[in-house]
């Protein structure tokens, strides 16, 4: 029997090892998802030279660090480094978070705005928040609030199935940091921008709303609800 077992945990363990080092083979890069609207589609709310900043610079960047730090990864979960790994986990949360958090932007906006929410999200916004605007005071407050670089957020609470206002410093993906899904994200590091609003945040806060697509937004919250 002792045997049996030892055998048994030489093979999980040789099987463990085999996967391993099969994942930088397999691994999928992560690339720069496209834009569903020109650069200067957003003007005069976001300028097109922010736009093409923002997305060709800045996510791009992050989704190449991303890349290598998941390559490394791979290396040393291959090569059973515990150290490195764990040294690697700042590179993962910073950069991954970035792409992540980007690649919701750009489908929470579009040209003109899609209007105000309806349906089921505005029933919850409403039953949660009290009105649209309420919910719009709510949430800049928050965003505007953030120290230094971060992100303001409407999330969706699976335990409770409420809408709730969170924020989230530098990179921190919401769903990872606080478990909440990530419906409407607004981006306030200052690439985001400072080319436009120089150091007053709060105008273009209040501004984004009318580029905010809550269809999308809609379209979060049934995913996030199933």
């Amino acid at each position: 029997m002792a045997m049996h077992r030892a055998l048994s945990s030489v093979t999980r363990l040789g099987a463990a090892r085999c996967a391993a080092s099969s994942w930088p083979a397999t691994r999928l890069a992560h690339t720069l998802p496209d834009l569903p609207y020109d650069y200067g589609a957003l003007e005069p709310v976001i300028s097109a030279e922010i736009m093409q900043l923002h997305h060709s610079k800045h996510h791009q960047t992050y989704v190449n660090n991303l890349n290598v730090a998941e390559e490394k990864l791979a290396e040393a979960v291959a090569k059973n480094d515990t150290s490195t790994i764990i040294s690697l986990q700042g590179a993962l949360k910073f950069n991954g978070g970035g792409h992540i958090n980007h690649s919701i932007f750009w489908q929470n906006l579009c040209p003109g705005g899609s209007g105000e929410p309806e349906g089921e999200l505005m029933a919850a916004i409403q039953r949660d928040f009290g009105s649209f605007e309420a919910l719009k005071q709510r949430l800049s407050a928050a965003t505007v609030a953030v120290q230094g670089s971060g992100w303001g957020w409407l999330g969706y609470d699976k335990e409770t199935g409420r809408l709730r206002v969170a924020t989230c410093a530098n990179q921190d993906p919401l769903q990872a940091t606080t478990g909440l899904v990530p419906l409407f994200g607004i981006d306030v590091w200052e690439h985001a921008y400072y080319l436009q609003y120089k150091n007053v945040r709060p105008d273009y806060v209040n501004a984004i709303y009318k580029v905010a697509n809550w269809k999308d937004v809609a379209g979060r919250l049934s995913a996030a609800q199933k």
